[in-house]
């Protein structure tokens, strides 16, 4: 065999090592994902094993959001002190741990608790599986790896509200969790199997206060939102929590200069790429995020359909998402980064203004039309946004820049579907109406608003070069 024989028997060994890798990771990221929805539907009957009303249920959800915005910062310097690979199992294994606990609970507390215990398996199961993929694949990879890893992400909330529904009605609610278990087995033996654990990174000590800053400021943002763009919302206490939350940010941030060896590291907004994709692609997540939130109660509070017309119509969103996943690379390689990003941001805005024409004699056929391209082009623009954003950032960066990565899209996710509740709100009150029950007017104000944050992302994009991010995409310079 000659050398260069070799090389290439080398280099096809290690994208399949990649995409072994990516398989593992993706499985755990539908397993997280799919648990996050699968609960909502199965609210009624755990409160009645619990002897509480479903809405106090609603804490066991909170209670899992907090717990991730408080450990995720912290998840980048775990993998460093102890190698990813066993970071990676041990997350596993504390999610599916704490699965478990939650369907055996029988009180309230005590589903809680387990529920906290599973957010933190949960905040490293993603960063960490990120790093893992990153350092396992070259950039020319990157596309076609974060494009696969990146669906068990849209399936898992599409497949969680009916898989929950089915279970809670034929079997029992704690099924949900246990079927984690098996999973989580399985999971943590191909993780440990497959993946190498990296001990040459240099340790760095623990920021207690980056951590305890970050926390807070995490914290006091998601629940000021949450309380604000909840029912019955309390403006005073939300935005006090809120402007307490930017506070104890901003002094993260100048904390985050300043130290020598920073929990949340900001070097990396430093690359053109990265913090384009951060701040720009930020404005786009939000307007992503809202009409998740918006359009199931658009379509059977403003247009009177049924729960299950709803989501089958949300499930040709969904189908967009996956479908145009055989084209992206091909996509990307002919229009470059630049003009995806540009493109997709004009017409998802589109799609979002679509809502503001159906009524209820829209024909279905339409409306499943319009959510498939949306879903097309919502999957174009997040790809492009996890392929770029990692291409020009060096190799003893990566940890830092995917945990600064992951507070950014767990914040904003947050932050998206409170701007759209917050608007609803004020759509509602403003023309005198009672909270809560909003008219299609309210929601075409909601809609209108999303589609211009998500325009905005167009303001980031249009300064960029035209060849950015070539040498990721594989596009030739024309």
């Amino acid at each position: 065999m000659s050398v260069g024989d070799a090389d290439e028997e080398e280099i096809a060994r290690r994208r399949r090592h990649a995409m072994v890798i990516a398989s593992i990771v993706s499985f755990a990221f539908f397993m997280e994902s799919l648990d996050s929805t699968v609960i909502v539907t199965a609210l009624p009957q755990m409160a009645r094993s619990f002897g509480a009303s479903a809405v106090s249920l609603s804490v066991g959800i909170s209670a899992y959001m907090l717990t991730l915005a408080v450990m995720i910062p912290a998840s980048g310097w775990i993998a460093d002190r102890f190698g990813p690979r066993r970071v990676f199992c041990c997350a596993i294994g504390i999610f599916t741990v704490a699965s478990m606990i939650c369907g055996m609970s029988d009180s309230l507390w005590e589903f809680v608790a387990a529920r906290v215990l599973q957010g933190v398996g949960g905040a490293m199961m993603s960063p960490v599986g990120r790093i893992v993929v990153l350092r396992a694949t070259e950039k020319v990879d990157l596309v076609r790896i974060l494009n696969f890893i990146s669906a068990p992400g849209l399936v898992g909330p599409i497949l969680g509200p009916p898989v929950g529904g089915f279970l809670a009605t034929y079997a029992s609610w704690r099924w949900i969790f246990y079927l984690n278990v098996p999973f989580g087995i399985i999971g943590i033996a191909m993780a440990f199997y497959f993946i190498r654990n990296i001990d040459d990174v240099a340790r760095r000590p623990f920021d207690f206060l980056g951590f305890l800053l970050n926390g807070s400021a995490m914290v006091s943002l998601m629940y000021g939102l949450e309380v604000v763009a909840g029912p019955g919302s309390d403006w005073r206490v939300g935005g006090l929590l809120i402007v307490t939350g930017l506070a104890v940010g901003f002094l993260a941030a100048r904390h985050a200069l300043r130290a020598d060896h920073p929990l949340v590291d900001l070097r990396a907004l430093k690359v053109k790429t990265y913090a384009v994709v951060n701040s720009g692609g930020a404005m786009f997540r939000m307007s992503m995020a809202a009409p998740m939130f918006l359009m199931p109660l658009f379509f059977q509070v403003g247009l009177g359909m049924s729960a299950f017309a709803s989501g089958m119509l949300i499930l040709a969103h969904a189908t967009g998402d996956l479908g145009i996943k055989v084209i992206t690379r091909r996509t990307l390689r002919y229009f470059g980064f630049r003009g995806v990003l540009i493109g997709t941001a004009v017409l998802f805005t589109g799609f979002v203004l679509s809502f503001l024409f159906f009524t209820a004699a829209t024909p279905a056929v339409v409306i499943l039309a319009v959510l498939f391209v949306g879903g097309c082009v919502r999957s174009l623009q997040m790809t492009s946004l996890g392929s770029m954003q990692f291409a020009d950032i060096p190799p003893g960066e990566i940890t830092g820049a995917s945990t600064l990565s992951g507070v950014n899209q767990q914040l904003i996710r947050g932050v998206g579907v409170s701007v759209a509740a917050v608007v609803l709100n004020l759509a509602i009150a403003f023309r005198g109406g009672q909270i809560g029950i909003p008219t299609v007017a309210d929601f075409h104000v909601a809609f209108f608003v999303v589609a211009a944050i998500g325009l905005s992302s167009v303001l980031w994009y249009w300064p960029l070069e035209k060849n950015i991010g070539d040498h990721v995409s594989g596009r030739r310079p024309s």
